[in-house]
């Protein structure tokens, strides 16, 4: 056979070494004895490479936040791991804008518009109630303790009941504790409080801050300084973080550090149900070991650095910051007391056994990882 001829015939192979159409081209080349092992032998390198070609995926991913955000970094550092353990099988794309609001985020992510995100399930009022067990007063001292605890509650108890339907749940998360911060004076007692109007996030901390008095003006995190600079509200229940990330450090001139939080916000970082399902059972097996927990901490350590900077940013701008004394804790205490036992209560209608061990299981894990 001419030089060429063979190299013809090897090119054919290449493309379809398994096919009858070639198992025939080998018979006339080489002969019926030798046809079938020489076919298998040009295919199984060929065929290696198209296998992995066939499981790689690439997720894309949106963020609502800044790209210097602590979330919006996490999210890519979850992603560089996630690209790390799956030999780069699973890639991330981050898309040049967000995919949709902040509330509308976790139907973006179900109806395929991004495959990757998170957001504040407060965002969306009366759709994941149970998730507020997370948001409740003095939750944890850290963003990383309660973030931990927060993702081991919900895989015992509270992922079964399936609210995140059309969603792959990669972890549940909080970020640092919620702090009283305003333009207009210090607050040392409730009867401070009165008549200035807060920006919250909605759910708990909306509750929160109608139980002990306060006008709630509900709107998501990032349009917190045009609020603040328009007057439509006096002040925000943000954590220490949203100073730094959000430069409010202007525009607000007192802080109430409350020991243990005012509250605190759950979130859900999330996947597409259908891109989840398009990821090879090797490589869904190496992300699981990268979700739950794992990613829950990542999320909640990058929060609890921002805290850190949020504060030193307070000193610094000269922003007058005080901590809340015992007597005003006891008052938040015992104005957000009906919120827990509302809670129960919609655990249990949930279908939540015993919402009441749930609580103290909660509390308790969020005190050892403090």
């Amino acid at each position: 056979m001419r030089r060429s001829a063979m190299f013809a015939t090897f090119a054919v192979l290449s493309l379809a070494a398994s096919s009858a159409a070639v198992r025939r081209l080998v018979r006339v080349v080489v002969g019926a004895p030798a046809a079938r092992s020489l076919a298998w032998l040009i295919a199984m390198p060929l065929a290696w490479p198209l296998a992995a070609q066939a499981q790689a995926v690439t997720l894309k991913t949106s963020s609502w936040l800044p790209a210097s955000h602590p979330l919006t970094r996490s999210q890519a550092k979850w992603c560089e791991e996630v690209e790390q353990a799956t030999s780069m099988r699973v890639r991330c794309s981050a898309l040049p804008r967000p995919v949709s609001p902040p509330p509308g985020t976790f139907d973006a992510v179900r109806d395929g518009l991004a495959d990757l995100s998170f957001s504040v399930h407060a965002y969306t009022p009366g759709r994941y109630p149970i998730t507020q067990i997370a948001e409740l007063p003095f939750a944890g001292t850290t963003a990383e303790a309660a973030s931990r605890a927060w993702q081991r509650i919900f895989a015992r108890h509270l992922a079964a009941l399936n609210d995140h339907r059309g969603l792959k749940v990669i972890a549940v998360f909080t970020h640092g504790p919620g702090q009283i911060c305003n333009a207009r004076r210090p607050v040392a007692s409730l009867a401070d409080m009165e008549g200035l109007r807060f920006r919250v996030d909605g759910g708990t901390v909306s509750d929160i801050g109608k139980a002990i008095g306060v006008t709630v003006v509900m709107k998501p995190a990032s349009e917190t300084l045009e609020l603040l600079g328009s007057g439509a509200v006096d002040g925000t229940f943000s954590p220490a973080e949203s100073i730094s990330s959000l430069r409010l450090e202007k525009a607000i001139h007192h802080c109430t550090i409350v020991p243990g939080g005012l509250y605190n916000t759950s979130f859900a970082f999330v996947m597409n149900q259908a891109a989840w399902e398009r990821i090879s059972k090797t490589d869904q097996t190496a992300i699981e070991r990268l979700s739950g927990e794992h990613a829950a901490m990542l999320f909640g350590r990058a929060w609890d650095q921002a805290d850190r900077r949020g504060i030193a940013l307070l000193q610094a701008s000269g922003v007058r910051t005080i901590v809340a004394g015992r007597a005003f804790v006891d008052e938040i205490r015992a104005r957000a007391a009906p919120l827990e036992h509302k809670w129960v209560v919609d655990a249990r209608a949930r279908g939540v056994a015993d919402p009441e061990q749930v609580l103290r299981e909660f509390r308790a894990e969020a005190a050892r990882l403090r």
